[in-house]
């Protein structure tokens, strides 16, 4: 059956390169077709054949994976599979859940709701699952960045606290896709060793190392200064809404500006503690059986 085509799941996590993944699987969608695998990726960032569309749980609708959400993906997936193909790439960032609970100290609460939503719907065999990780000073300081680009957001300092008490961490979220979603293998990639998209391409699927591959052409994101986040913040309090052209407008035009106001940061003490903890983590990780980690 359809719903039960082997899968390999590339599942983030957030601001660790995934469009560029995307991009590199739009630019190969035809190879890796021919090759004999489904490919399915969401629309973000401007990638154009992009259609996936997963509706998964939140924390408030956890309980609801039965007979909400999983008939919903079920659906979704048996349409992005042909029936002679022999598996299914899937990749998708929002599998572990939102970015926006990190503020409150929590680490992807509902994760083991959208990992049994994405079993229940789909009734796959997972093949290999691929997780890049990375550094949680780094990963909450650019998770808070990106969304205040273009929503209001609480300011850096009053989550400081709240992250600094995180309920859980990767290892956590491995065991759990362990549990749920029952891989066959997870490969988890540390942030600064991933490497081209291509490269995690072939640590998901070995069977692709025949397959001549193309690497597109970095997109340069300019990234907001501390001067442009301040003004965007300012609108946003008032009550504006900026288009994406809009607010990257106002990006562009503060990139000179580069000194710190101090928007999103740890003090150095804090720092060490999460770099200490996330170390502790990554031997953790290492550790577990049926996982292979590049760090």
């Amino acid at each position: 059956m359809t719903d039960a085509k082997p899968m390999y799941l590339h599942a983030g996590a957030h601001r660790t390169g995934t469009s560029s993944f995307q991009m590199m699987l739009s630019a190969n969608r035809a190879a890796l077709e021919a090759a004999g695998f489904d490919v399915t990726y969401p629309g973000r960032d401007g990638i154009a054949d992009g259609t996936l569309g997963l509706r998964l749980p939140s924390p408030r609708n956890a309980d609801q994976v039965a007979r909400r959400f999983a008939p919903s993906v079920r659906e979704e997936i048996a349409g992005k599979c042909r029936p002679d193909s022999a598996a299914l790439i899937l990749s998708e960032e929002n599998i572990l859940g939102r970015m926006i609970h990190f503020a409150s100290g929590r680490f992807y609460p509902a994760a083991e709701a959208r990992f049994e939503t994405l079993a229940t719907g789909t009734g796959a065999p997972i093949l290999r699952i691929l997780l890049v990780v990375r550094d949680y000073a780094e990963l909450y300081v650019s998770a808070f960045r990106k969304r205040a680009e273009d929503n209001l957001v609480d300011p850096f300092l009053d989550g400081r606290p709240r992250m600094m008490r995180m309920d859980r961490g990767w290892p956590e979220l491995v065991i759990a896709m362990q549990s749920v979603l029952r891989p066959r293998e997870i490969v988890v990639v540390e942030y600064r060793k991933r490497g081209r998209s291509t490269d995690l391409m072939r640590l998901l699927v070995p069977d692709l190392a025949a397959v001549d591959l193309i690497e597109p052409q970095a997109r340069v994101n300019l990234s907001a200064t501390d001067a442009g986040l301040e003004v965007l913040q300012a609108r946003y309090a008032q009550g504006e809404s900026l288009t994406r052209e809009q607010w990257q407008q106002v990006i562009a035009e503060h990139r000179e500006d580069t000194a710190s106001r101090g928007i999103s940061e740890f003090k150095p003490r804090q720092l060490a503690k999460l770099r200490a903890r996330y170390a502790a983590d990554l031997d953790r990780v290492q550790a577990m059986k049926g996982v292979t980690l590049l760090r």
